[in-house]
């Protein structure tokens, strides 16, 4: 059951930063999988397996291309948890974001540069330069006050919409893994 919720104002969003400003810069915590097998649809998951042809095994990401070659640099996507609980409002409804981790972590540009390189479980991430940015799903489900906080300089610069990342190494994830930057 997914629960109804207001959508927050620029100033409630505002007087968020300081939280979101204290999650851990490395040793940070995975505190969702989410996949997204179809369009629409999200399976939250206790462990996943990350592979480098296909981000999270299972997820939409490589057949939403059709056609076209899907672009390895967007494969998949993290969302820091602090800014989800904030806009969500409700745990239940972080899925809607539409990412696949959500990571109790600082995704700003400052900590995680582009070619930045993560461990989570026994796999290995890479930062992309690509910006994740809001869209009209975002501004449903979040208001358009949250679309624009997360694409303000600031969200932008503290990538508080999330991050785009390819797989280096293949590995599990599970739910509670640790989040590592590696030098």
């Amino acid at each position: 059951m997914t629960i109804a919720s207001k959508h927050l104002t620029t100033s409630e969003l505002e007087a968020g930063l300081e939280e979101i400003r204290r999650a851990p810069k490395d040793g940070g915590v995975l505190e969702m999988i989410v996949r997204r097998p179809q369009v629409g649809e999200r399976e939250l998951l206790d462990e996943g397996e990350l592979a480098p042809a296909e981000g999270l095994v299972g997820d939409s990401w490589r057949p939403r291309y059709g056609e076209r070659t899907p672009n390895p640099e967007v494969q998949l996507t993290l969302m820091n948890a602090r800014v989800t609980a904030l806009v969500a409002q409700d745990k239940s409804r972080w899925q809607l974001a539409g990412d696949q981790l959500y990571v109790d972590l600082d995704l700003s540009d400052e900590n995680l540069p582009a070619g930045t390189r993560l461990s989570i479980g026994s796999a290995v991430i890479e930062v992309s330069a690509p910006l994740h940015t809001g869209c009209a799903k975002f501004v449903e489900r979040f208001g358009l006050d949250a679309m624009n906080f997360v694409n303000s300089s600031l969200g932008k610069s503290m990538h508080l919409r999330g991050l785009n990342t390819r797989v280096v190494q293949p590995g599990t994830i599970r739910v509670g893994d640790t989040v590592t930057k590696l030098s």
